[in-house]
């Protein structure tokens, strides 16, 4: 039977994969790494996870689960601002720093690509549709609005700046993001 598995080191062991992922990259990224980082053995990740990918996506996914805020301040512009600020934060976090890492890894590693979609992704799309949804029922926008073009086009602006720029992000750039891009966007549709 053996003991009982500590659930801190779950814990530990993701931090330390995020720590080494956003240090090393993703082919930096050893479970001899991780297990150094975070003051385990080898073994101990194993029994949690079976290989890196297996890893690496239940990173991804916990980093990314409660992060984004679902806002419901009772106006769109309001909610969009909230939502974008909230992107803006959790790339400038350590999940930001390793989902930067990973970007260039999903086009040749499917099962990460395909994380990100179920995952960070989804979660986006989610949140995004229930504030237009909100809009609409507060009749603030027509039924059938574009939600796929500004739920792609805000967070597209945002992190094209943050991954290919280099720009910082802050809430006077989601503010002309929101109200230069997605309010006229949405509003014309």
């Amino acid at each position: 039977m053996g003991r009982p598995r500590d659930p801190s080191r779950d814990d530990a062991i993701k931090l330390a994969a995020l720590r080494v992922l956003a240090e090393a990259g993703y082919c930096g990224l050893t479970m001899d790494a991780v297990a150094a980082t975070a003051g385990v053995g080898k073994a101990t990740i194993y029994r949690r996870w079976a290989s890196k990918g297996d890893l690496l996506l239940s990173v991804i996914d916990d980093a990314t689960a409660d992060q984004l805020t679902r806002p419901d301040t009772g106006c769109l512009r309001e909610d969009l601002l909230v939502l974008l600020n909230s992107l803006a934060e959790v790339l400038a976090g350590p999940s930001g720093r390793a989902s930067r890492t990973l970007l260039g890894a999903l086009h040749h590693e499917p099962t990460l690509a395909e994380v990100f979609r179920q995952g960070p992704l989804a979660r986006w799309q989610e949140a995004f549709t229930e504030v237009i949804d909100r809009a609409v029922d507060r009749r603030e926008l027509r039924p059938g609005t574009g939600v796929w073009m500004a739920a792609e086009a805000g967070p597209g602006m945002l992190l094209q700046r943050w991954a290919v720029t280099g720009q910082p992000l802050d809430s006077a750039v989601v503010t002309v993001v929101v109200d230069e891009l997605l309010l006229p966007l949405l509003r014309r549709c």
